[in-house]
């Protein structure tokens, strides 16, 4: 059994102390690798006695030890790995050439991104009175983190329901204060551009982040950041999310005052709210 499978086997039933040590271990395994009991320690504000018994109680006769498998992993991460993925046709070999072509794509989209329109838009939301989202369904994963990410700040944002009807009230109940911004992947959901078209012909304000350029909603949109387009809906998904992710670091750093401690409240109210129903 793996150091990684031991500290899960044992990680439910740890103390703080001891759980504060596997996640690192877990996380931070490179880092460990190269570190004394007593480095370590100081790094997570314990003592060294407790990274001792931490190990013993995985079964190790001490850190020593346990640091022994760790250091493995990491020559198995840096030599082993690398050489079994020089055949394509194997498991690290396919592995690897994803990974490479994730990479590939998301520096396209890095290199074509508008980040003049990027910067128009983080204005705009900025001055919208309310957010609506209109997602297809194969970016419904990229919305809710970037509803999460605005919520945080303030920002009023939700997801509208994506059924024609639905759509329709959306667009109708809309006013010039409220930005609609289409989220699509592939263009597979074809009302969303139907009805960021009919919100442009009312007037409201409206934007796109699309995986691809010539997708329909494009021309319907204010502003349009857009990724390189791919025949892969998997690379299609994850550079909507890098654009998304993009654009949350931007708002971040222009309404600053808006998300400064907003992380640690929201972390004081779930510990009031979990010790209330203790």
């Amino acid at each position: 059994m793996s150091y990684e499978d031991r500290i899960r086997q044992e990680r439910a039933t740890m103390s703080k102390s001891f759980a504060k040590l596997a996640d690192f271990l877990l996380d931070s395994y490179i880092e460990a690798a190269f570190m004394t009991a007593s480095e370590l320690a100081h790094e997570l504000d314990l003592d060294a006695a407790t990274v001792v018994r931490f190990a013993q109680t995985l079964g190790y006769k001490g850190f020593p030890d346990l640091q022994r498998e760790i250091r493995q992993r990491v020559l198995t991460d840096l030599l082993v790995r690398p050489e079994q993925a020089k055949d394509a046709e194997s498991v690290p070999g396919v592995v690897t050439n994803a990974m490479q072509d994730l990479s590939l794509a998301l520096e396209q989209t890095r290199i074509s991104l508008d980040t003049d329109a990027l910067a128009d838009l983080v204005v705009k939301i900025g001055e919208a009175r309310r957010i609506v989202l209109l997602v297809e369904n194969p970016a419904q994963a990229a919305a809710y983190n970037f509803v999460h990410f605005l919520e945080q700040g303030g920002f009023p944002i939700y997801i509208a329901r994506s059924g024609v009807a639905d759509l329709a009230r959306t667009v109708h109940t809309s006013t010039l204060q409220d930005l609609l911004i289409a989220v699509e992947v592939s263009g597979q959901s074809p009302y969303i551009a139907g009805a960021l078209d009919a919100a442009q012909q009312k007037g409201l304000p409206t934007a796109a982040i699309l995986g691809s350029a010539s997708l329909n909603s494009a021309r319907a949109a204010d502003v349009v950041l857009a990724a390189r387009s791919n025949p892969s809906l998997g690379i299609g998904i994850i550079s909507i999310e890098s654009i998304i992710y993009a654009l949350c670091q931007a708002l971040r750093w222009r309404f600053a005052d808006r998300f400064s401690g907003a992380e640690q409240a929201i972390a004081d109210l779930t510990a009031d709210i979990q010790y209330t129903n203790d």
